[in-house]
């Protein structure tokens, strides 16, 4: 292919000469990596950090959650732009609370789709279903216009996208490949096991091996970062497993980035027991409202947006809430109050969180609420299903899980650090991964392409 750029979303990236895959290990903290390294789990990683390699500090978008950091990288911006909040928000327009997987929620074309129509071969396999038709759209279905109107159209030509999940019901017509079971030879993974991530892992090495591509995104699960912490055996397994697959593609030439979608936390006390503030029961205390009824109520609504449909992760504990006030309620009073309650790290009336943390002001509450990192947030007990839940709580959401790795296998200038009032310092953005791996790469190599 000839090198040449494409634009989207006010951001320029270099055609890549050879293969690019961004690995986004879910809810992968850097101790994850480090302990692996240093059990002597993770070869390949080992060796590229000692030679032709780079590891920077790095932040996730807020929240530090799934749905919005997976769409930050497959848009190269924060929420602010792109307009995922969340697992799941409270929709203004519609006067409901939904899962924010419906692609009708998207602000922004991906760079999976303006790379598609640049004429380059892109890939996106995704751990958990939820996530395909977001990070789909303009790539194998309708999606947002590059020209940044808004409009919804057609892509021009068809890449890939399918999950793991619902591997088997891959089509041609719907996913841009068929018969994948057969392709990656091995079964259908289940949901709630290590194998769904090992499967994504083992599908994009395939692909790479039969088919190739120039631009391919693989999308892991946090299911065990969940269950258990870093230098565990059944995390140094799962990283042996994921520094596997990244060797087999750095042998294939890929440009190989390993970054997070978040970091993960305990929320236990000493005992082991859920750490949790229930952030409507706190409200309510606060604005004066009776527990058991609704009056004076109207309108008071908490949102946990780490809600999602694979409950046994989490129980939908997460630690960041948006809270939606009754009308005439004393916003200024309630922050100060909730600012009060231990395990709460930050409150923010609206117009401070869009600014601090690049939100869409109209998709999240007259407040956030973000929890210290060893405490989880809840609506109220009886609204949190903890049935699935077989081992200590491990969660994310807030500032307790922003630092997560970037790794990448090229020896690159080291960016400037980041100008961001929280966490500890970093240099780039988990959703600076495909500009790194294609313009930042390019720059280093001196083949930055022309643009079209």
């Amino acid at each position: 292919m000839t090198a040449g750029t494409f634009t989207v979303n006010g951001r320029q990236y270099a055609e890549p000469a050879g293969p690019v895959v961004v690995i986004c290990i879910d809810g992968s903290e850097p101790d994850y990596h480090l302990e692996a390294m240093a059990a002597g789990r993770m070869p390949w990683l080992s060796k590229v950090l000692d030679g032709e390699g780079s590891s920077w500090p790095a932040h996730c978008a807020m929240p530090a959650l799934t749905n919005p950091n997976n769409v930050s990288i497959a848009t190269g911006h924060p929420p602010a732009v792109h307009g995922i909040s969340g697992n799941y928000i409270f929709d203004a327009e519609r006067g409901e609370e939904v899962l924010m997987n419906d692609k009708r929620f998207l602000r922004a074309p991906t760079v999976f789709a303006a790379a598609n129509e640049a004429g380059l071969d892109v890939v996106v396999v995704t751990a958990k279903d939820k996530l395909r038709r977001l990070l789909g759209a303009g790539l194998v279905e309708e999606g947002p216009a590059l020209d940044g109107s808004g409009e919804f159209v057609a892509p021009s030509r068809r890449g890939i996208c399918f999950s793991a999940e619902k591997a088997d019901r891959a089509t041609v017509e719907d996913n841009g490949i068929d018969d994948v079971l057969a392709l990656v030879g091995r079964p259908l993974p289940d949901v709630y096991s290590a194998d769904l991530s090992e499967f994504a892992l083992a599908a994009g090495v395939r692909i790479l091996e039969t088919r190739g591509a120039d631009l391919m995104y693989l999308s892991l699960t946090d299911y065990v970062q969940h269950k258990n912490a870093p230098g565990t055996e059944a995390a140094n397994d799962l990283y042996e497993k994921i520094d596997h697959y990244a060797g087999r593609l750095a042998e294939l030439g890929a440009v190989v980035v390993l970054t997070a979608d978040h970091g993960m936390s305990a929320k236990t006390d000493a005992t082991g027991a859920a750490r949790v503030v229930y952030v409507e029961d706190e409200v309510r205390r606060i604005l004066g409202l009776d527990a058991d009824t609704e009056a004076g109520a109207e309108g008071l609504r908490v949102i946990l947006p780490i809600t999602d449909p694979y409950t046994v992760h989490h129980g939908a504990l997460g630690s960041f809430a948006s809270v939606y006030l009754p009308e005439g309620a004393d916003r200024a009073a309630v922050v100060r109050a909730l600012r009060g309650i231990e395990g709460v790290q930050e409150v923010h009336g609206r117009e401070d969180a869009v600014r601090r943390f690049a939100q869409p002001g109209d998709r999240i509450g007259d407040i956030v609420v973000l929890a210290e990192a060893g405490t989880a947030l809840g609506r109220f007990a009886a609204w949190h299903d903890l049935s699935g839940l077989d081992a200590p709580l491990r969660s994310h959401g807030a500032l307790g899980e922003v630092q997560i790795p970037f790794l990448i296998n090229r020896r690159l200038p080291r960016p400037e650090p980041l100008d961001e009032p929280f966490g500890d310092p970093a240099v780039v953005h988990n959703y600076d991964a495909f500009w790194v791996a294609t313009t930042l790469v390019a720059r280093q190599d001196g083949t930055a392409g022309r643009t079209r």
